[in-house]
Parts: C-alpha cells; structure tokens; sequence
C-alpha cells in the first residue's frame, strides 16, 4: 500500500487528509497522480507540490515502491 497525505487547501476539497492506495508494480509518481487526479480532479487543480518518503520531488517518472509515503500539497503562505 502507498500512504498519501493531503494538507490544506487540497485536503479540504477532498475531505480528508490520508487515503491508502493499493502499490502496483512498476508505479511511478505520475500513475498515483493521475490515478488520483481522475478521483479528485477539484483537489489536484492546487496541487504544486509533491514529495516521497519525506524528500520534495518533481520528477513525474520516479518509481514507487511499496509502503512508500507520498504528500501532495499546493503553495501556501503564511505570517
């Protein structure tokens, strides 16, 4: 299983903050983010910013392993 967390702005418009993803071999970051954005298509709209197991990413074509943990967020500001 692929844990992912949401935070703010995308995690209100999805309504939770975690979902569990059944791991599939040979997924890469960008097959969790599509299969993802068809499910939540408002939610992804905000999405910026990506990270696995704790490291910020950008490359869509990396592998994921099982039990890996993915993060999606948007941009936010704070004072």
């Amino acid at each position: 299983m692929i844990r992912v967390l949401f935070f703010g702005p995308v995690a209100e418009r999805i309504g939770c903050h975690t979902v569990q993803v059944e791991y599939r071999s040979g997924m890469l970051l960008k097959d969790l983010r599509d299969e993802l954005a068809a499910r939540y298509s408002k939610a992804f709209e905000l999405v910026s910013l990506m990270a696995v197991n704790g490291e910020h990413v950008r490359d869509m074509a990396l592998p994921l392993a099982d039990n890996s943990e993915v993060v999606f967020m948007s941009k936010f500001s704070g004072g």
